[in-house]
């Protein structure tokens, strides 16, 4: 569904990524991890059409999409959760969430769109309750929630999401994980930023290490899980494996 080839791009003259290439396929799950300053964030800007790149290709969905604007992009199914959510605080949940479907709206698909607002306050219960507060008053983990379900009410065929473990307590973090496995099972992509790697692996297919810009590993997530260098730089000496 994505692919990413030789891709680089960064802020003016400072290269932040380095010819990267990955894919992710159809119904996948795909883990991005490494350390603060590899350049995950950019990477994910990049394919969201937020930054140019000034090398590479970008193909989602069959179509290449580097030179597109980001509001195209997102129309075309790919949708960015980015890191610190960046809901708008003044708003209520739901009108959140009805900017999640701003384009299907300019469309003519306001049913649809309430539809998808509907399937993701299934998915987050607590959002239903929250629907008529302010999202600037939510909990963070609440936030979270929301900045996930407005993109869900685009219709996305798949989501990049960026840290949302970050700053969470376990048991959010835990709801969080286990609503991604589920929309995975319902059939959507899903190419996922973590420094928690131990969390991102256990739910993904697959897995890319990035250090300095450039894709250090790649392989299935039980490989990464029981790679020693992985191990030792981000999962922590103690890390075991839950099935242990």
């Amino acid at each position: 569904m994505l692919s990413v080839r030789s891709c680089e791009s960064g802020y003016g003259p400072l290269r932040v990524v380095k010819g990267v290439s990955l894919h992710v396929g159809t119904g996948e799950i795909v883990a991005l991890i490494g350390a603060n300053g590899a350049g995950k964030s950019t990477l994910l800007k990049t394919i969201a059409g937020l930054i140019r790149p000034t090398a590479g290709e970008i193909i989602f969905d069959g179509r290449a999409t580097q030179r597109l604007r980001a509001h195209h992009v997102a129309a075309a199914g790919l949708m960015l959760v980015p890191e610190g959510r960046q809901l708008f605080a003044p708003m209520t949940v739901e009108d959140n969430l009805i900017l999640g479907g701003y384009a299907r709206y300019r469309r003519g698909q306001a049913t649809w769109v309430n539809t998808q607002m509907e399937r993701a306050y299934e998915l987050f219960p607590i959002l239903a309750e929250r629907r008529r507060q302010l999202a600037g008053t939510l909990s963070g983990g609440e936030q979270q929630m929301a900045a996930i379900a407005r993109a869900l009410t685009g219709g996305p065929k798949l989501i990049m999401l960026d840290e949302p473990s970050l700053g969470l307590a376990p048991l959010i973090v835990r709801t969080i994980i286990d609503a991604l496995s589920r929309l995975r099972r319902e059939g959507t992509t899903i190419l996922l930023v973590e420094q928690n790697a131990r969390a991102a692996l256990s739910i993904a297919d697959r897995g890319y290490v990035m250090e300095t810009g450039s894709v250090l590993l790649e392989g299935s997530a039980s490989e990464l899980l029981e790679n020693p260098d992985v191990r030792r730089a981000y999962l922590g000496k103690d890390y075991t494996r839950i099935d242990e």
